[in-house]
C-alpha cells in the first residue's frame, strides 16, 4: 500500500476515529518518524520529510480488519499539516473515556497500609481535629 495524500489521510483518519467512537473499546496507534533512505547520509544538510502512520492496532488474529494509513509530509508543509492533524486528533479523542484507575489506587493504598499521624485519632493531613463531644 502506498502513501496517501494529506487530504486522503485526514479523511480516513477521521473515519477511523469515528469507527472507534461507536465501539466499546479499541486502540488507535499514531506514529511519527523521520523518513530516511538507508543509502543517504545519516547527517543530512537539509531537513528530512516526516512519515506519519495510523493503525487501529488489530493483532495477527484479526489482520483482515486492520487499517493502516500513512503519509509523508515535506518539511515545508509541516506547520500546516500539524495544525490540521491536531484538530483531527482532538475531535477524535473527544469521545474517549478516562481510564478507570480505582483498582490501581486500591492496590497502592494496600501497599502503604493505613496512614498514621502524630496528632492522634481524627487528625487529617492538615493537622486539624474534629471530634464529637458527648
Amino acid at each position: 500500500m502506498g502513501h496517501l495524500t494529506h487530504d486522503e489521510f485526514f479523511s480516513k483518519l477521521t473515519e477511523l476515529f469515528d469507527y472507534r467512537k461507536n465501539q466499546d473499546h479499541g486502540t488507535i496507534n499514531l506514529v511519527q518518524k523521520r523518513h530516511t533512505n538507508p543509502l543517504t547520509d545519516l547527517n543530512p544538510a537539509t531537513p528530512l520529510p516526516v512519515l506519519i502512520r495510523a493503525t487501529n492496532a488489530k493483532g495477527k488474529d484479526r489482520r483482515k480488519e486492520k487499517v493502516k494509513l500513512s503519509t509523508i509530509v515535506e518539511p515545508a508543509d509541516l506547520e500546516a499539516f500539524y495544525g490540521r492533524y491536531a484538530d483531527v486528533c482532538k475531535k477524535g479523542m473527544g469521545a474517549l473515556k478516562p481510564r478507570d484507575r480505582t483498582k490501581r489506587k486500591k492496590q497502592s493504598r494496600k501497599k502503604k497500609g493505613p496512614s498514621t499521624t502524630a496528632g492522634g485519632p481524627g487528625v487529617g493531613a492538615g493537622g486539624t481535629s474534629m471530634m464529637a463531644i458527648p
